[in-house]
């Protein structure tokens, strides 16, 4: 098991690990056309949460279902108190699904996992334990994946190397839904695209502590898989936005600025070359290819160093003016003698 040290929030709990009992918990749980599965599922975590006797609440996120699932869900809710039912306008996708059970949970932890039974809500209270321990994100790992070789567990294999790689953070299973998140954590964080996969990154961004937990993977029992290769472009994309967030964020002038330099670099020394030999030897440039790369060259520096003034003032008001800090405190230690003090007027 990976334990990726960091920080995070300034909640601390007890580091006795028998001690998640003391967590109110909301289990996110986003659906799409999962009929067949969601009675079992139901049952099945409220069974998991009474013989750990925790306090929880369910959150389904019916994110455009078309095979009446939102209409279970809205059977299901009259008869149990524990069920918060979210019906979406249409199907937006798993990352806005989590992300409407995210603002909606009350709980002080926070569980995802998906509606196919693949997941087992049995786990549940073992990735609790582990959060007690001090981490602010848990995340599953299907050590024991029942799923085809060649369309999932290849391409998840080389996906999950690749994330560790250019995030650095090393974690075996991304893709694994079953994930325990202390609810601070969760609510400062913003998804678009295909973000959802990348929370244990973007909560470590924030510095969160992070770890993984073997779970339990069943097979599917009902329906089929709404995940496949085709989604393959969209994560490497949002991987390259996050590798962005995770090194540049706060100073995007260190990437834009360093590339137009160069490139500025590399064209002037071009023109100049290209001035000395027309000006001094007297040849003729206007037929040299140099002469068009160093003009482009200069000009794409420019645009570069430009794009990184403009990137940098982005980017102050961005935190300027949601008034987000920068920096995250963990706990502050003082002196029961330090005096009280009051904040001076600015």
């Amino acid at each position: 098991m990976d334990i990726l040290p960091g920080k995070s929030g300034s909640v601390r709990v007890d580091d006795r690990s028998d001690k998640h009992t003391s967590f109110t918990v909301s289990v996110v749980v986003p659906v799409y056309n999962e009929l067949e599965s969601l009675p079992t599922l139901i049952s099945s975590i409220h069974q998991s949460f009474t013989d750990a006797a925790i306090a929880y609440e369910l959150i389904c996120i019916d994110d455009g279902s078309t095979d009446g699932s939102a209409e279970l869900l809205k059977q299901q809710v009259l008869t149990n108190p524990h069920l918060r039912v979210i019906i979406l306008r249409r199907n937006y996708g798993q990352t806005p699904a989590m992300s409407a059970g995210f603002n909606h949970a009350k709980g002080q932890v926070i569980v995802t996992l998906d509606g196919d039974l693949q997941n087992d809500p049995a786990d549940i209270p073992h990735l609790l334990t582990e959060l007690s321990k001090g981490y602010d994100v848990v995340s599953g790992w299907r050590k024991h994946r029942q799923d085809d070789f060649l369309t999932r567990l290849l391409p998840s294999k080389i996906a999950n190397w690749l994330i560790g790689k250019i995030t650095g953070v090393q974690l075996h299973d991304y893709g694994c839904s079953l994930k325990a998140y202390r609810s601070e954590v969760v609510h400062d964080l913003k998804l678009y695209g295909e973000l959802h996969r990348f929370l244990p990154v973007l909560a470590f961004i924030e510095g969160a502590r992070v770890t993984e937990l073997p779970v339990r993977h069943h097979p599917r029992r009902y329906g089929r898989s709404k995940y496949g290769l085709g989604r393959t472009f969209r994560v490497l994309m949002d991987l390259f936005t996050i590798a962005f967030i995770k090194t540049f964020l706060t100073r995007p002038m260190h990437v834009f600025g360093l590339l137009g330099f160069v490139l500025l670099l590399f064209g002037i020394t071009a023109g100049g070359y290209l001035s000395f030999l027309r000006l001094v030897l007297g040849a003729s440039i206007g037929h040299r290819p140099l002469l068009m790369l160093a003009v482009l060259l200069t000009l794409t520096g420019i645009q570069l160093l430009c794009f990184g003034l403009l990137a940098e003032l982005l980017m102050r008001t961005y935190h300027e003016s949601q008034d987000r800090p920068i920096y995250r405190v963990r706990e502050l230690i003082e002196s029961p003698d330090t005096p009280t003090l009051g904040r001076p007027d600015l």
